[in-house]
């Protein structure tokens, strides 16, 4: 093999493929990046056995060939390369030279015989997003993603689509986050994603127009990210039901000003431990909202003054899962709508249904 690229196109291809590329593997080719150079493009490919990144980057090759690279050592060379031009070329042996202005590298490379083939399978569904709308919809939903592997199915995140919208649904026990859009789409389907993957997702997509083309099969999905292309198994198992988790009525709701909820419950986490995590205590009454929180090291307290429409309830939950909650709806204001102590926290923007959040409360001990 021997080709000539741009450095700088071949730094950012290779950061964002190393990514799924094993730190510690059974297989040491698979500590590498898959390097081959045909036509007039230099491919690109790391592989985990679980999550595939793969690319192009356009290149004068001079002889086609094949190579597996050390991710990070291959990452480190090319990022302190002094100019922008380099070459990269293979021997029989594998023995690898990179040359850039005067700067010269021998690495040894392993055959591409010994890597890992990336999985091929048969296409069931096709579905293009708009690259913002699937950023905002991932980001708004992954944090509840569980990471808890006793039950596999909820570390990752259900992708449903029925009469042209896009659901996106995460649930981790404690929490669940639910996105919706309109797609150009006539399937019916759904799948799970797992979060490690709609995490990598996230890092390619761009705030902008650009058409995401999401190829689905029965045990694999591919998301076509611009030059990229991330190829996933798919988490399989039965999700929960989650629509029938939703509450129904509405026994207390209120619309109050996102940023200064958050900036309450904010107030009262300064007082609590991940180790030893205390519950935010909430009282909604006589239009007023009053908080506090007591824990190993002291006690603190708020109010914030909003209408509320229903019954009066005193209810706890867990600071973190709110903060994630309120910081991943977007909006200036929120509606939370209460159905007593012990009945789940719902989330959802003040008109239509973009989204929705629920927070399971925790249970409260008596004050003495």
């Amino acid at each position: 093999m021997k080709i000539s690229c741009l450095r700088t196109d071949l730094v950012s291809a290779v950061s964002n493929v190393s990514r799924a590329v094993s730190s510690k593997a059974t297989i040491p080719a698979l500590e590498g990046v898959l390097i081959k150079a045909y036509g007039s493009s230099l491919n690109i490919s790391g592989y985990n056995l679980e999550i595939g990144i793969t690319t192009d980057v356009e290149a004068s090759v001079k002889e086609e060939g094949e190579v597996v690279l050390s991710a990070r050592l291959f990452l480190e060379i090319v990022r302190k390369l002094p100019e922008e031009i380099m070459t990269i070329e293979t021997d029989d042996r594998m023995v690898t030279y990179i040359t850039c202005g005067k700067a010269d590298y021998q690495i040894v490379g392993m055959s591409s015989v010994e890597y890992p083939d990336l999985p091929t399978f048969q296409q069931t569904d096709s579905i293009n997003v708009n690259a913002k709308v699937l950023r905002d919809m991932i980001r708004q939903t992954v944090y509840a993603v569980s990471d808890n592997n006793a039950k596999p199915i909820y570390t990752g995140s259900l992708f449903e689509i029925a009469d042209g919208v896009l659901h996106i649904v995460a649930i981790d026990g404690f929490r669940m986050a639910i996105r919706s859009e309109n797609v150009e789409s006539e399937s019916n389907t759904s799948f799970v994603v797992p979060g490690k993957t709609q995490q990598e997702v996230l890092k390619l997509l761009t705030d902008d127009d650009a058409t995401i083309n999401i190829i689905v099969g029965q045990r694999h999905i591919t998301f076509r990210i611009n030059s990229y292309s991330v190829i996933s198994r798919l988490i399989e198992g039965t999700f929960l039901d989650y629509r029938s988790t939703i509450p129904v009525s509405e026994k207390t709701e209120l619309v109050i000003n996102t940023r200064m909820m958050i900036e309450s419950v904010e107030r009262m986490s300064l007082l609590n431990s991940e180790r030893v995590p205390s519950p935010v205590r909430c009282k909604f009454n006589d239009n007023e909202i009053r908080l506090s929180c007591a824990s190993a090291v002291g006690r603190a307290s708020d109010e914030i003054s909003v209408p509320i429409i229903g019954e009066s309830v005193e209810i706890g939950f867990n600071n973190r899962y709110m903060l994630e909650a309120l910081k991943n709806t977007d909006t200036d204001e929120v509606k939370l709508v209460l159905n007593g102590p012990v009945s789940p926290i719902v989330i959802k923007p003040v008109k239509g249904d973009s989204f929705l959040s629920i927070v399971v409360p925790v249970r409260l001990a008596n004050e003495g």
